[in-house]
C-alpha cells in the first residue's frame, strides 16, 4: 500500500516524499480514507505510530478541496491538544504536510502573551492548533469565532480528562457549530473517553490498530527494585555503569524534578528539567538543548509524557512510577518510535507496588525485575503479576508459647523481617466526564 493509493492529492504526496514517508502505518491506512469520506472517527493506536499524519493529511486535503476562504478571526479546523509541547509538535507536523498547499496554520497555548496570538488571528487561519484554556480565553475576548468550523480534532483526549479539562471541553462543545466532523485520536481509550465520544461524535467509525493499552513491542522494559531514599544514588550508578548518552527521566512531582536536577548538576552532570511551573520559553529551550544533545539528562513531569518527539531516543527512565497507569505507556512511548528500538527502566520502591501492579495489569505483562548489586532494598517490593494482584510473601509460623516460670508470658507477634512495610493504596484520581446539554435551547 502507498499513500497515493489512499487517494491523497499530489501536493501532499510531494510533501510526504520530501519528509521520507514511504508506506502508511496501520492507523494511517485506516483513518485517512475514513476522514476523507467525512466520517466521525475514534482511533486508538500506540504512541509513535503516526496518529498525527492520520488526521492531518486528510484534513488538509478536505480544506483544500472544499469550503469557502477563511474569514477574519475564524478557523476552519480546530485541533485540541492537552499540553503546550504537544500543540507545538502537532502544529510543526501540520505545517510540514501543508508546505505545498495554500493553507494557513497556527498554534495557540497558555504560558505566553495572548496579544500576539490575537493579532495573528485577525486574518483568520485554516487550521488552528490549541490547548483548551487558551482557546476559551481567545473566544471570550472575541479574538476567535468558530461559526465557520468544519472539523474538530481531539488529540490525546484521555490526557485532557486526566489534566482536569472536562469543564473546558464542555464549554468548547457549546461554542461549536452542530454540523461538523469530529475526530478523536488517542493512544489509549478509557471508558470515560468512550462515554465522551458518545456525546460528541455522530455515528463514529472506531479504529483500534493495536491491542488496547499495550506498550509498543519495540521497547525493552524492566524494573529495578530500590529503597526510595537511594533512588538518586542508583540512577547515577546506572548512568555511569551504562555510559548513558541521552536519557529522558520522569519524576512524579515538580519538586522531584528540581531536586534530581540539582543533584545531577552538583555532580557535574549536564542535566536540565521541565515542568508546569517553568515558563514556556524555558521549557522549550531545555527541550531544544536536549534534542541537540547539549543536555545529557532531561528530567520532566508528565507534562512531557506526550508531545516530545525526539529522534532515536535510546532510553527512558521512570525515576518515579506515574499515579495514572496509562501515563506509563505514554512515557515509555518517547523511545522505540518509528520502528526503532528503545529501553525503559523503572526504579521502583516498596510504596509504589500498587502502581506497578496497575501498570502490569494495564499492559498485560509482568515486568522483569533486575536487582542491582549493593542496591538491594531493605523494604522488599512485593511480587506482582499481570493479573493485578500483589503477591504477598507468606509469613513464618509463630513459635509456640512456652509454659512455666511464673505463668503466661507475652512474647508479642513474630514478624518476618522480609515483609514489606505496609503501603498506602494507590488511588486513581476520579475524572469527570463532561455532560453536554444536547436538548433544544430555549428561545430568548
Amino acid at each position: 500500500m502507498t499513500f497515493a493509493s489512499l487517494g491523497l492529492i499530489e501536493p501532499l504526496l510531494r510533501a510526504l516524499e520530501t519528509l521520507g514517508y514511504q508506506t502508511p502505518t496501520p492507523v494511517q491506512a485506516q483513518a485517512i480514507p475514513a476522514v476523507l469520506a467525512g466520517r466521525d472517527l475514534m482511533a486508538a493506536a500506540q504512541t509513535g505510530t503516526g496518529k498525527t499524519a492520520g488526521f492531518a493529511l486528510p484534513l488538509l486535503q478536505l480544506l483544500t478541496m472544499e469550503g469557502p476562504k477563511v474569514a477574519a478571526n475564524s478557523a476552519r479546523a480546530l485541533i485540541l491538544c492537552p499540553t503546550r509541547e504537544l500543540a507545538e509538535q502537532v502544529h510543526a507536523s501540520v505545517a510540514e504536510y501543508a508546505q505545498h498547499l495554500p493553507l494557513t496554520t497556527y498554534a495557540v497555548y497558555g504560558g505566553v502573551s495572548i496579544n500576539p496570538q490575537m493579532m495573528k488571528l485577525r486574518k483568520g487561519v485554516d487550521i488552528l492548533v490549541a490547548t483548551p484554556g487558551r482557546l476559551i480565553d481567545l473566544f471570550r475576548q472575541n479574538a476567535l469565532k468558530l461559526n465557520q468550523l468544519q472539523t474538530l480534532v481531539l488529540d490525546e483526549a484521555d490526557r485532557m480528562l486526566d489534566l482536569g479539562f472536562s469543564e473546558e471541553l464542555a464549554n468548547i462543545y457549546r461554542m461549536l457549530p452542530k454540523k461538523r466532523q469530529t475526530l478523536l485520536f488517542s493512544a489509549t481509550f478509557s471508558d470515560d473517553i468512550r462515554s465522551l465520544a458518545g456525546q460528541m461524535l455522530n455515528d463514529p467509525l472506531s479504529i483500534e490498530v493495536s491491542p488496547r493499552n499495550v506498550a509498543a513491542n519495540t521497547v525493552k522494559q524492566w524494573v529495578v527494585p530500590v529503597d526510595k531514599k537511594r533512588k538518586a544514588e542508583l540512577f547515577v550508578h546506572l548512568m555511569r555503569k551504562g555510559r548513558w548518552k541521552q536519557v529522558l527521566v520522569f519524576a512524579k512531582t515538580r519538586n522531584g524534578v528540581d531536586a534530581l536536577v540539582d543533584k545531577l548538576q552538583g555532580l557535574g552532570i549536564n542535566a536540565d528539567g521541565i515542568h508546569g511551573d517553568k515558563p514556556q520559553a524555558t521549557r522549550q529551550r531545555a527541550l531544544d538543548r536536549f534534542k541537540a544533545s547539549d543536555v545529557q539528562i532531561l528530567v520532566a513531569t508528565d507534562v512531557a509524557a506526550r508531545g516530545l518527539d525526539i529522534e532515536d531516543l535510546p532510553l527512558v527512565v521512570n525515576f518515579d512510577l506515574p499515579i495514572v497507569a496509562e501515563d506509563y505507556i505514554h512515557r515509555i512511548g518517547r523511545t522505540g518510535r518509528a520502528g526503532n528500538t528503545g529501553e525503559a527502566i523503572s526504579l521502583v520502591c516498596a510504596d509504589e507496588v500498587n502502581m506497578l501492579s496497575a501498570i502490569e495489569m494495564l499492559t498485560r505483562q509482568t515486568l522483569t525485575r533486575k536487582m542491582e548489586p549493593d542496591f538491594e532494598p531493605e523494604h522488599r517490593v512485593p511480587d506482582t503479576d499481570a493479573s493485578g494482584q500483589v503477591v504477598k510473601k507468606p509469613k513464618k509460623p509463630k513459635k509456640p508459647k512456652t509454659s512455666g516460670g511464673g505463668g503466661k508470658r507475652n512474647l508479642g507477634k513474630w514478624v518476618d523481617s522480609g515483609d514489606a512495610a505496609p503501603t498506602e493504596p494507590s488511588i486513581k484520581p476520579v475524572r469527570k466526564v463532561p455532560v453536554f446539554n444536547t436538548g433544544p435551547r430555549k428561545k430568548k
